[in-house]
């Protein structure tokens, strides 16, 4: 019979140690990721009925131009399916063009269209607005840790 793997070399399993899943790191950053968003979701969602996918894809294209639906799923870290129905959406409301590849037939590059890059920017500014609006809960010095650590635990 094998044995398990440490998740890491350096982590050792504590049968004995305290373990309190309100403390559990995936718990709290699931949580504080939810009720972080609410009120952003409340607004792309009452404003313009998008779903979380279809902000995100826009908001991609609104910062790095020109991308093909690969591209954003993998720089929004979204599966494939989320981004084919919101690049679906999108397009069907006019937000988005899409334009086959020629060299790869199966490619799209998808960009915002002057509707679409309206809403982007509307958007963008409720969003740094809310992005405010919660760093203002910490120091500066305590805000600028907190984005450190989690880009680091992101990547």
């Amino acid at each position: 019979m094998t044995q398990n793997a440490p998740l890491t070399p350096d982590v050792h399993l504590d049968p004995d140690a305290d373990f309190d899943v309100q403390d559990f790191l995936p718990f709290l950053l699931s949580r504080a990721a939810e009720l972080s968003s609410l009120d952003f979701q409340t607004l792309y969602k009452g404003r313009y009925g998008m779903l979380r996918a279809e902000w995100r894809v826009m908001f991609h294209l609104g910062v790095y131009g020109t991308l093909t639906a690969k591209e954003i799923g993998k720089r929004a870290s979204l599966h494939k399916t989320k981004v084919s129905r919101a690049v679906a959406k999108l397009a069907e409301r006019r937000w988005i063009t899409r334009a086959r590849d020629e060299q790869d037939r199966r490619a799209e590059h998808l960009e915002l269209t002057t509707a679409g890059q309206k809403v982007y920017e509307d958007l963008k500014a409720h969003a740094a607005a809310h992005d405010r609006k919660l760093a203002a809960n910490f120091e500066k010095k305590e805000i600028e840790l907190l984005r450190r650590m989690l880009r680091q635990l992101a990547s």
